[in-house]
């Protein structure tokens, strides 16, 4: 099936199933179309398979096939349902596992393998499939680049750009840290319940404000595809005038976002380089 993302950008993916007899006919008959053109492989382990043996089989067959056919494919490994171990058990389990399955794919090609603890009562998956779609995107280094550049021209403690529909992390910039690694997956799930509620009432969520003695954060429609969430600590800093800084940059967030799917090099106009607009100057 295929998944819009960015507007522009299209994700065709191949949800293959694990059942044994699907998996004999993905390497029997069907192994060079399915492995072919493959840009990332996504291979979920059952915590709880009492079958590790046959699925470490099934995994270097994968890794094989796409040695042959894909092998500049990126190769995500998650292994799921980290709940049902004990806590003290998951991260010796996990970075065995992790360590068998960098060795198998070593092996091979030295492949290049990254491995998520997952499960779907934290925000672990969540993050594990932002880090991943992060890979697709185009231009990313470039677009981080000029998130950068804004975060430090308005003064902000961080922002963090969102993808509309699905509010996965497309980037971000942090000038001062937080004691919260899951902050952002956290903040996403709230959004999307709360785009759920407004829906619901036939109403669309527009953008969000928060303010209080600490900090003020500010969630907003940013491009035709994205959001943006802004913090900032110091209190001189009025919320008007990030918002305005956040309208004058707008432009330059539209066309590279516009121009992700054309690959490197697409942009060459003066903003290319990371360069903001004259008039997005924080004023306090």
């Amino acid at each position: 099936f295929t998944c819009p993302f960015l507007g522009n950008l299209v994700l065709n993916l191949w949800d293959c199933g694990g059942q044994e007899d699907f998996v004999e006919n993905y390497f029997q008959s069907q192994r060079d179309h399915i492995f072919r053109n493959v840009q990332v492989l996504i291979y979920v382990f059952d915590i709880e398979s009492h079958e590790l043996q046959k699925d470490m089989h099934y995994f270097t067959s994968c890794l094989e096939a796409l040695q042959h056919n894909s092998s500049t494919a990126k190769i995500f490994v998650m292994v799921h349902k980290m709940d049902m171990l004990p806590e003290e058990r998951r991260e010796p389990v996990f970075r065995q596992r992790e360590a068998d399955l960098k060795k198998i794919a070593a092996g091979i090609g030295k492949m290049d393998v990254h491995c998520f603890q997952t499960s779907i009562w934290d925000e672990t998956l969540y993050k594990a499939w932002s880090t991943m779609v992060y890979s697709l995107v185009p231009n990313a280094g470039l677009l981080e680049q000029h998130l950068q550049a804004l975060c430090s021209t308005i003064c902000a403690d961080e922002l963090v750009l969102f993808e509309r529909a699905t509010f996965l992390v497309i980037s971000k910039s942090i000038l001062s840290g937080h004691a919260d690694p899951h902050r952002f997956e956290k903040i996403s799930n709230i959004i999307k319940q709360f785009k759920l509620s407004c829906s619901k009432t036939q109403s669309q969520f527009a953008s969000m404000q928060v303010h209080n003695a600490a900090f003020s954060a500010f969630i907003e429609g940013f491009t035709t595809n994205t959001y943006l969430m802004v913090i900032t600590s110091d209190p001189n800093i009025q919320p008007a005038m990030t918002l305005a800084n956040l309208t004058a940059a707008q432009p330059v967030f539209e066309e590279l976002l516009q121009h992700l799917s054309d690959g490197p090099g697409a942009l060459n106009g003066p903003n290319a380089a990371g360069t903001l607009p004259e008039d997005s100057v924080a004023v306090y």
